[in-house]
C-alpha cells in the first residue's frame, strides 16, 4: 500500500493524514461498534496505515462516541503525541434552554468540558461549531471559541457546514480583536456534492488560508455502488434515524452517475470506494478525507484507496466530471 501522506490542515503548522478516521454512525451505536474493544480494532487499523486524525463529535451517538473512542485509545495506550482528535459542538445533549442547537458562550463553555470529560483528555486538538446559529452573534461565538484556546482546552477551532460569508465573517472579528481565527472547515464533499468545496470556499483558500476536514466522501455509501440494486439490509440506510437518508441512496438520478463512475473504476482496476476516496485526495485544497468503517477490514479496505491516486490522471478527471457534474 502507498506510504500516507501527510497535509498541513490550512495556515497551521499541524500536519494531518490526507486519509483520516471518523465515528459518524459507527462507534457507540448498537448496530454498529458498540464496544471499546470493537472500536479499538478499526482505531488501530487505522493507525498502522498511517492515520493520525481521528474525528468525532458531541451529537454522535449522543455522547455516546466520544466515550467509546476515549476508551479505546486507552485501551491501545496511545501516547497523546501520537494522535489528533476532533469534538464539534451545536446540537447539545440536555433539552433546557440554552443547551440545545446554540453556540452561545454559556452552552460553548460547558460543552468543551463534557466532552473532555466523556474522552477522558485535558484536550481536544481540533473543536469545530457543528452548525452556523443565527440566533447567536457571531462575535460572541467567536470570542467563546477562542477562550477555549486560551484555556488550553482544545488547540485550534473551526466550523462545520457554515457558509462562506459567515467564515469570513468570523475571521475576521477574530482579526480586528486579535483572537485566535477559525483554521478549518468541515463541509461534505464528495464527486455527487461539490459545490461548497469547489466554489463557495474558492476565494477562502487564498484569502485567510482556510483547511478543509471533509467527511462523507463516499456520499454515505451512495459511492460504493452497494444501492445500485436497491437497499441491502444492515446498511446505513436501515439503520434506526437515518430513515431520512434513503431516498437520497435510492435516487434514480445519482445511481445512473454510480453506474457510469463504475465503468471508469473498472477500466482502471480499482473499486468504486478507492474511486471515490482517490478523487477527493487529489484536490489540494482537502486536508483530510474523513474516512468511516465498522470493521477493520473495511478500515484496510478504504486505507487502499492511497493506490488509486496516481491512476487519477487529468483525462479520468475529466470524465468524472463530465459524468458528475452534467
Amino acid at each position: 500500500m502507498a506510504e500516507m501522506e501527510y497535509r498541513r490542515l490550512g495556515r497551521s503548522g499541524l500536519k494531518v493524514s490526507v486519509l483520516s478516521f471518523g465515528s459518524w454512525v459507527t462507534f457507540g451505536n448498537a448496530n454498529q461498534l458498540e464496544t471499546a474493544q470493537q472500536a479499538a480494532e478499526c482505531l488501530s487499523a487505522a493507525k498502522d496505515a498511517g492515520v493520525n486524525f481521528f474525528d468525532n463529535a458531541e451529537a454522535y451517538s449522543a455522547g455516546e462516541s466520544e466515550r467509546v473512542m476515549g476508551a479505546a485509545i486507552r485501551e491501545l495506550g496511545w501516547k497523546r503525541y501520537e494522535y489528533i482528535v476532533s469534538t464539534k459542538l451545536f446540537w447539545g445533549l440536555h433539552d433546557v434552554p440554552n443547551m440545545r442547537n446554540t453556540l452561545n458562550r454559556k452552552y460553548l463553555g460547558q460543552a468543551i468540558d463534557g466532552s473532555l470529560e466523556r474522552f477522558g483528555l485535558d484536550f481536544v486538538d481540533l473543536v469545530f461549531c457543528h452548525r452556523g446559529d443565527p440566533a447567536t452573534p457571531i462575535e460572541e461565538t467567536v470570542w467563546a471559541m477562542s477562550d477555549m484556546i486560551s484555556q488550553g482546552k482544545a488547540l485550534y477551532w473551526g466550523t462545520s457546514e457554515w457558509t462562506a460569508d459567515e467564515i469570513r465573517a468570523a475571521y475576521d472579528i477574530a482579526d480586528r480583536h486579535n483572537l485566535h481565527k477559525p483554521l478549518m472547515e468541515q463541509p461534505q464533499y464528495n464527486i455527487l456534492w461539490r459545490d461548497k468545496v469547489d466554489n463557495e470556499f474558492k476565494r477562502l483558500y487564498e484569502d485567510i488560508g482556510l483547511g478543509t476536514t471533509i467527511w462523507s466522501p463516499l456520499a454515505s455509501g451512495l459511492l460504493t455502488g452497494k444501492y445500485l440494486h436497491g437497499v441491502p439490509e444492515g446498511s446505513r440506510a436501515t439503520l434506526p434515524g437515518y430513515e431520512w437518508l434513503k431516498n437520497t441512496l435510492t435516487d434514480e438520478g445519482r445511481n445512473k452517475k454510480v453506474a457510469d463512475l463504475k465503468v471508469i473504476a473498472d477500466e482502471l482496476d480499482i473499486t468504486l470506494t478507492q474511486l471515490a476516496l482517490a478523487w477527493c485526495v487529489k484536490n489540494p485544497h482537502v486536508s483530510t478525507v474523513i474516512t468511516g468503517a465498522s470493521s477493520a477490514a473495511q478500515v484496510r479496505e478504504n486505507m487502499t484507496a492511497l493506490d488509486a491516486v496516481p491512476l487519477l490522471t487529468k483525462d479520468v478527471m475529466d470524465r468524472i466530471d463530465l459524468i458528475s457534474l452534467f
